[in-house]
């Protein structure tokens, strides 16, 4: 077996390689890392939502359902509202067709800390009446009794 010689430049460009992953792979670590309820939202801003979905984002780690609500002066409002995983909203009962642009809908959810047009949805009531629990569990939401999961 012959053995190949690896000169000093060959050294420095697998180290450069080496390094070059390392970053990118801590790089897309901390750009898909989960955060918590507290580090976006206010616990001490509850706000309710109520407009027709205008768009519904199926993607992980987080849902968001878009919606167009009008403030207590009459002017609409595009609003996103953060929920749980797709699959955990899906176990729960909603999907595509119960979250179609144009469906009106009420969110109970808290608004960001930043005080955009951003919110955590915990409850979502359909125009059927149904009201389906949204939120994340174990995310340090507020406990207010609406996480089927709390103890």
């Amino acid at each position: 077996m012959k053995q190949t010689k690896v000169g000093r430049f060959g050294k420095i460009a697998v180290a450069i390689g080496v390094v070059t992953a390392a970053a990118g792979s801590i790089a897309t670590l901390n750009v898909s890392a989960h955060h918590a309820f507290g580090a976006e939202f206010d616990p001490n801003r509850p706000l309710i939502l109520r407009g027709p979905v205008t768009k519904v984002e199926w993607v992980n780690p987080h849902a968001w359902i878009h919606l167009e609500h009008t403030n207590e002066e009459g002017e609409k409002e595009s609003w996103m509202v953060e929920g749980g995983t797709p699959n955990t909203l899906l176990r729960r009962g909603l999907n595509r067709r119960s979250l179609t642009p144009g469906t009106y809908i009420i969110v109970d959810g808290y608004q960001s800390k930043d005080r955009s047009n951003r919110a955590n949805g915990r409850d979502v009531t359909l125009a059927d009446g149904r009201k389906v629990f949204m939120g994340s569990s174990g995310t340090g939401a507020p406990r207010d009794g609406r996480d089927p999961t709390e103890q």
